[in-house]
């Protein structure tokens, strides 16, 4: 396999490997975040629990499961708006790729929590009035406005939940994904109303009710601090500008970007941040691209493809545009690593926050590899700079370019990794690339030993 040689070369003009940044951002371990989501869930069972003198009757069951069902919907939004919130200490110890995935798990349930609570109370209460399903649906809309407005919300965040289908989210732009669920605090705002105004639960309960908004005002103010006061302080203190835009590849640029006091950020190589660009038709959209260099005190780099409008449109940029950063974010830095040894594969444009990754994890000779996987040698980014790093640190690196049928096999299958990768279950693993190589590299990696714990990934697709 054609490994680059680990042969000395002149230093390139970069930042030096390093460790994470002194005072780095406490990182919240995912176990520890999952047991208290699940605390929190039992919680909102308990304000049923004391609040609910004896059941008699099927009616009275379907009323209370009704209930059970809507204090957990109501628990369930102000999770995966948490999870959305964009906190350090979630983005950096958990990584945006899982709290993605988590949102996108929480959401299914979320919205079929609040079905079955909108089925059961309609049922539970047409039992005990005698009547029938249709007219106390009626009846419900009709004579309780805070029921309607609650309806408007569940029907907001059903359709919010369908547009982040694998299958729909395939025929949306990344812009119009983003906007569409700005209409979930909507959904919250007209349901927070109808649990005050129709739950039994805090009705009777002044310490319900306060326990209850205080969750719900400690995540919007979570949300209003890091969402919009602290990237307006960051735009104010940094000042960032488009320094230069650089073509890398077909369809592919780097764009180098300039500030004051940047390593008061805190970022590290392997972060992202959330871009907005302040130039006409690029100002209203926030996206996320990796450091594809290590940072400096005085500038980042992002390297971007044009896969959409917002992505095809950087490489118009003029050097002097101002420049919006939210971040840094994820969980793909050196942080992660527990081994000595470790091995970053990258697929396409996947190879920005590893490129990063290779130029600053400390390591001795021989103890980074870097596979890079391509279809074509023309969509190879950073070959030179890669080239060179690899001979600086005496790292290994391997360009696996071609398709699988010209190439005769699949170069990252795990009988090929073992062989050109001693000790491949004893690596730390870095992986970023489309979301198809990520699922198929790491069952190559898991049938070649390695533990899934030891196994880092990101991925890019919305």
């Amino acid at each position: 396999m054609p490994f680059v040689s680990p042969l000395s070369a002149p230093a390139l003009a970069t930042a030096r490997p390093q460790d994470a940044p002194p005072g780095a951002t406490t990182r919240a371990r995912p176990a520890v975040v999952l047991a208290l989501i699940a605390a929190g869930g039992l919680a909102a069972i308990s304000l049923w629990w004391y609040g609910t003198p004896a059941i008699h009757g099927l009616g009275d069951w379907l009323t209370n499961a009704g209930r059970v069902t809507g204090l957990l919907a109501g628990y369930g939004v102000v999770v995966l708006v948490a999870l959305m919130a964009r906190l350090p200490p979630l983005e950096r110890g958990i990584g945006a790729d899982r709290l993605a995935r988590w949102h996108a798990m929480g959401g299914r349930y979320t919205v079929g929590l609040i079905v079955a609570h909108a089925l059961l109370i309609i049922w539970g209460y047409a039992v005990s009035a005698h009547t029938t399903v249709v007219s106390q649906t009626k009846t419900l809309l009709v004579s309780y406005p805070d029921v309607l407005a609650a309806t408007a919300g569940g029907l907001l965040l059903a359709g919010v939940g369908i547009s982040s289908a694998r299958a729909a989210r395939r025929r949306l732009r990344y812009e119009t994904w983003y906007y569409l669920h700005f209409y979930t605090y909507l959904a919250v705002a007209l349901a927070f109303s109808h649990q005050f105004a129709s739950g039994a639960e805090f009705i009777s309960s002044l310490p319900a009710r306060i326990a209850w908004g205080g969750m719900y005002a400690a995540v919007a103010a979570a949300i209003g601090w890091y969402r919009f006061v602290t990237p307006a302080r960051q735009a104010v203190r940094h000042r960032l500008r488009v320094a230069a835009v650089e073509p890398e590849a077909p369809g592919v640029v780097s764009v180098v970007i300039a500030g004051r006091h940047l390593d008061e950020l805190r970022a590290e190589s392997g972060h992202f941040f959330r871009w907005r660009f302040l130039t006409r038709g690029l100002w209203w959209v926030s996206s996320p691209y990796s450091l594809s260099a290590a940072p400096r005190p005085d500038r980042l780099r992002i390297t971007v493809k044009a896969l959409g409008d917002h992505s095809s449109a950087l490489a118009g940029l003029r050097p002097g545009t101002p420049v919006l950063a939210e971040g840094p974010y994820g969980a793909l830095t050196g942080a992660a690593r527990r081994r000595r040894k470790v091995l970053l594969i990258a697929g396409g444009v996947g190879i920005t926050p590893l490129r990063a990754l290779f130029e600053t994890l400390p390591a001795d000779p021989g103890d980074i590899t870097l596979i890079y996987r391509a279809s074509d040698d023309r969509d190879v980014v950073f070959r030179r700079e890669l080239e060179q790093l690899a001979r600086q640190r005496r790292s290994r690196l391997w360009f696996a370019t071609g398709r699988r049928a010209e190439l005769g096999a699949d170069p990252l299958a795990p009988a090929v990794l073992l062989a050109n990768v001693p000790g491949l279950a004893r690596h730390d693993v870095y992986l970023c690339g489309p979301p198809g190589m990520t699922a198929a590299v790491i069952r190559s990696l898991r049938t070649a030993g390695v533990p899934r714990r030891q196994i880092h990934r990101e991925s890019f697709a919305f």
